[in-house]
């Protein structure tokens, strides 16, 4: 069709090649994502934990930043969301919060997001106006099902029930509903205050448990995998994969496959699948 428009010098036909050609383009990049989300979990529901750094108000305000910009992504694409865990700051932001992103593949999309994230901008926090740099941690897990079995043994819990927090007066919690689960063999703590009920805060917080546990596990196996075939490459479960920069210019960069952006509002208000494609697509290359 193309040569035939060329042959003919039809512009209207080449416009309609130009337009078509786009579609192919835009299906092709669909299928190659979609080719790259076939993980063994990929396909399941995403929990997210966020945790503000060292840095007082200012990171807790960071967290704060990354979990309104995750909440939008998951509302962009249509995910259900629901909070389990909220730890407000000290004077500003949070201390750290948890959620799920329900959906297709919301945890072969959110597992690019595992890493520190860092800001840099001018305080809003400091009077001499100073350029500060916050850091926040994400951890993305598998939301398992209920007929996946994690042998979690009783004797190796600690639970413990302790009144929510909240805004005090008439709507300050009277009784013990908060749940908090230490699991002692890997030391692995997760709460829940979210609900009124105790019982469904503990339902909830067995969830995440089992997720950050298989999760554990297969950070475990991977790291022997690694030991047994020499591998030199990190899992970086901590390292910092993106930092945000408002001031003096206004960037985001992904370091991991050096991916600019220079609309960091876009970005913060939820467009982040540039990101998360590139990466997944650049394990492809």
């Amino acid at each position: 069709m193309l040569d035939l428009s060329i042959e003919e010098s039809d512009e209207d036909a080449l416009q309609e090649v130009s337009q078509h050609a786009k579609t192919l383009e835009d299906k092709i990049d669909r299928l190659s994502l979609a080719l790259m989300l076939d993980g063994e979990d990929d396909d399941k529901n995403a929990i997210v934990s966020i945790n503000a750094g060292a840095g007082g108000t200012e990171a807790q305000d960071w967290a704060e930043m990354l979990f309104r910009m995750y909440s939008r992504w998951v509302e962009r694409k249509g995910y259900k969301f629901e909070l389990i865990d909220f730890q407000p700051g000290d004077e500003a932001g949070i201390k750290s919060v948890t959620f799920t992103a329900s959906g297709q593949n919301a945890y072969g999309y959110l597992k690019s997001e595992i890493g520190v994230h860092r800001l840099v901008r001018i305080s809003p926090f400091d009077s001499s106006r100073k350029r500060h740099t916050s850091f926040a941690s994400v951890f993305v897990y598998p939301e398992l099902e209920d007929e996946i079995v994690i042998d979690i043994e009783d004797k190796d819990l600690r639970i413990d029930t302790y009144r929510a927090s909240g805004a005090g007066g008439q709507h300050v919690n009277k009784t013990s509903s908060a749940v908090r689960i230490t699991h002692f063999p890997s030391g692995i703590v997760v709460q829940c205050q979210q609900e009124k009920s105790q019982y469904r805060n503990r339902e909830l917080a067995m969830k995440v448990m089992k997720a950050r546990l298989y999760q554990h596990e297969k950070k475990k196996q991977d790291e022997k995998l690694q030991e047994v075939h020499g591998s030199k490459d990190e899992i970086a479960w901590g390292s910092q994969i993106r930092s945000y920069v408002l001031h003096p210019y206004q960037m985001v960069k992904d370091h991991r496959i050096n991916l600019e952006v220079g609309n960091v509002n876009s970005v913060l208000d939820g467009d982040i699948d540039t990101f998360i494609e590139e990466v997944l697509l650049s394990k492809q290359a």
